[in-house]
């Protein structure tokens, strides 16, 4: 094992094909020769379809994120440009909760309580909040399963009754009943008044 300077960053990859456990075993000999460095982790994909790259590089990449291993991510791939391996990069990280980039959504599937067109909505509310940063916010059907579906939301936008939503921020709800075509612009208030809003 090289010596490191104590303010390098590793960057570490692997040709094995069991990557994430061949990964995880040179994080194992890190720690055990006391090496305390931030370790990037380099995923390198060639012959794959963008589709696949991005499946694999979840898959191998969000379980060493997951089990803490790694303090960032590299993915280079012939199948992605520069850009995309970085949003692909970035979006492992906020799946994986260690870094936000964007906002994220979270909604149900729809139901027969669903007393709203869920798609049309949750675009509305992509449409007025997509450009925060760290944000989740949930977009549910109804007041049934919604609060609990998005419990770990920022802020919720919940069907209460016909052409009635709820606002919450975290687990409380904050407004109730809004009439629907006013609640995106009450979404945005909420969220204002919070100061999250950025």
């Amino acid at each position: 094992m090289p010596p490191f300077e104590p303010d390098e960053v590793v960057v570490m990859t692997s040709r094995h094909g069991n990557y994430s456990g061949e990964m995880q075993a040179a994080f194992h000999r890190l720690m055990a020769s006391g090496v305390m460095n931030p370790v990037v982790a380099l995923a390198r994909y060639s012959g794959l379809s963008a589709d696949d790259v991005m499946l694999r590089a979840a898959v191998d990449c969000g379980s060493l994120l997951l089990g803490g291993f790694a303090d960032g991510l590299m993915i280079e791939s012939d199948a992605l440009g520069d850009a995309d391996s970085a949003r692909l990069a970035f979006g492992i990280l906020q799946s994986a909760r260690l870094r936000f980039s964007h906002t994220e959504y979270i909604s149900c599937p729809g139901c027969g309580r669903t007393l709203f067109d869920l798609q049309r909505t949750l675009a509305r509310v992509r449409e007025a909040t997509s450009h925060l940063k760290g944000l989740k916010i949930g977009v549910m059907g109804c007041i049934v399963n919604g609060p609990g579906e998005m419990a770990d939301a920022d802020y919720g936008y919940v069907g209460a009754a016909a052409g009635k939503i709820s606002l919450y921020k975290g687990k409380e709800c904050v407004e109730k009943n809004i009439p629907a075509e006013e609640a995106v612009e009450h979404l945005v208030n909420l969220i204002k008044r919070c100061g999250d809003w950025k």
